[in-house]
């Protein structure tokens, strides 16, 4: 008798298994299988489902499938089939096991009948991850639905996007539409055409990984590997072995070993904050970057390797240059394309789109319905500095939704301490200029944020007449505006865009002011 038969038959004895003669065929059948009764209780999952879930068939014989599996929209597509009588195919479904594993998989679904009687449902399950590696990806990687292995920083499963050359990003990832940030990207993309060498310059948080990522999935090596390495991250006697490899016997138990340049020899290999590598390390790579060969460590072959190198400095090159921790040479090497990522303090109109992007984020990842956030918040993230950029605000707001308790908004009281110190000091700024608060309120399904003013209408329209003024007396020129008014290039485009100021309506001195 098979392990199905003999399973199935001293858990439910009274069903007659030659009524599934042909189940045994599935025993070691290429898809999961699942197999219940009408009530939904498991009767047999193969080996390749036992594989994909994490569990044995003998530790869920008889439980019902909503008891072992936890299906994202709370939906069983058994129990589905199971009520309807009808066949489901295709079902993306996202479940979680009660183990915690979680599987991204597409379902096929089928009632089994006995004399127009259902009497049980068989499912056939295949793995999305598996499906990818069966097919070679033509000219982008494809993406596949995942959750990061383990929990963040809150004990909380965060949704991810994985593509299988070891990249998470593309161009359409990165949240903005700043004048800065586009000009950023479009070189990005132009970046991508070629083997060149890409520079990426801007401060922690600015997201030179996501430009790193995206680069290599706008190139012709997307279907390559994708390696990164934080160069600060590794000590300084393990890093050159770990870059080029090592060779059996180059010291006290070495072995033969490939090092990230032949690891992603053909794709793209990213060096981030190559300014803290020793100067040895960095002449050891401008010998690569000129002849695009390597050696291991204690090896005196030479390897070819042809990759694409992106690098990172998280200061500006020129002053790492005069201190000695970048050499001049390297650095014309690698920046053949000198890509510039503005900081979050440069590009403040992009504040409503990456806080709408990120309580989205969070209301999936934190099961909340955070649908408005203080106007006095945006008020004071206006004037904040954000030194650690837009990841910082990230954490700011996932920070500020984990305090969120039965409200759907953000309230001041909810901000991390730093900035709930900074917000004590600025809101008696504001009751002294006689701002009120108002709410700011975002609609679900992922549609924009509504941004409304917290500055008191008065003030506002003041604010509106001066800057039509400014643009008027500098024939619609924004930057020039800008000075006149003494504030920011940047500020003034925020708030152009806020008040939705055209000022193409302002090329002529003759034109009359609008109040």
């Amino acid at each position: 008798m098979s392990r199905l038969k003999k399973d199935i038959g001293n858990i439910f004895p009274e069903l007659d298994m030659s009524k599934f003669s042909i189940i045994p065929l599935l025993e070691d059948f290429f898809e999961g299988i699942i197999i219940t009764d009408t009530l939904g209780r498991i009767l047999f999952v193969n080996e390749e489902q036992e594989r994909i879930d994490g569990f044995l068939l003998k530790d869920i014989s008889g439980k019902k499938v909503t008891q072992i599996y936890h299906i994202d929209d709370g939906i069983s597509p058994t129990m589905q089939c199971l009520k309807e009588g009808q066949p489901l195919k295709s079902i993306a479904c996202y479940y979680r096991t009660y183990s915690g594993k979680m599987v991204n998989s597409i379902h096929n679904l089928f009632p089994l009948f006995e004399n127009k009687k259902i009497i049980g449902c068989i499912c056939f399950v295949q793995d999305f991850s598996i499906i990818e590696q069966r097919f070679d990806a033509v000219s982008y990687p494809r993406k596949t639905l995942t959750l990061q292995q383990g929990k963040n920083r809150y004990g909380t499963m965060e949704k991810r996007m994985q593509f299988v050359n070891g990249t998470q990003f593309t161009f359409p990832d990165i949240i903005g539409d700043s004048w800065e940030l586009s000009k950023s990207v479009e070189a990005a993309k132009l970046s991508a055409r070629s083997r060149s060498p890409v520079m990426l310059f801007g401060e922690t948080g600015t997201g030179k990984e996501l430009f790193a990522q995206s680069i290599h999935n706008k190139s012709s090596r997307s279907h390559e590997q994708y390696i990164a390495i934080n160069c600060a991250a590794i000590p300084e006697n393990l890093l050159e072995g770990i870059l080029f490899g090592t060779a059996k016997g180059a010291f006290t138990g070495a072995v033969d070993k490939e090092g990230l340049f032949e690891k992603a020899n053909g794709g793209t290999l990213f060096l981030d904050e190559i300014n803290s590598m020793t100067a040895g390390i960095q002449a050891k790579l401008l010998r690569f970057l000129q002849e695009y060969k390597i050696r291991r460590v204690g090896s005196l072959k030479e390897i070819d390797i042809d990759i694409k190198i992106i690098s990172s400095v998280n200061q500006n090159p020129h002053t790492s240059i005069e201190n000695g921790t970048l050499r001049s040479d390297i650095f014309y090497r690698l920046a053949v394309v000198f890509i510039r990522i503005p900081p979050l303090r440069e590009r403040l109109e992009d504040l409503s789109i990456l806080i709408q992007h990120f309580i989205n984020k969070n209301n999936y990842m934190l099961d909340k319905k955070v649908n408005a956030i203080s106007g006095e918040i945006i008020a004071l993230f206006e004037q904040y500095n954000w030194p650690g950029n837009v990841r910082e605000l990230e954490h700011t707001i996932e920070g500020a939704m984990n305090m969120i308790n039965q409200s759907n908004e953000i309230m001041p009281r909810h901000l991390p301490h730093h900035l709930a110190l900074l917000f004590k000091k600025k809101s008696q700024e504001f009751k002294q200029n006689g701002q009120h608060n108002t709410i700011v309120e975002m609609t679900d399904n992922s549609m924009p944020v509504k941004i409304v003013s917290t500055i008191a209408e008065t003030k506002k329209k003041s604010e509106i007449h001066l800057i039509k003024a400014a643009l008027t007396s500098t024939s619609g020129r924004p930057s020039a505006a800008a000075r006149m008014l003494g504030i920011s290039p940047q500020l003034m485009n925020f708030k152009l865009k806020r008040y939705k100021i055209n000022r193409f309506d302002y090329l002529s001195h003759d034109r009359n002011l609008q109040n």
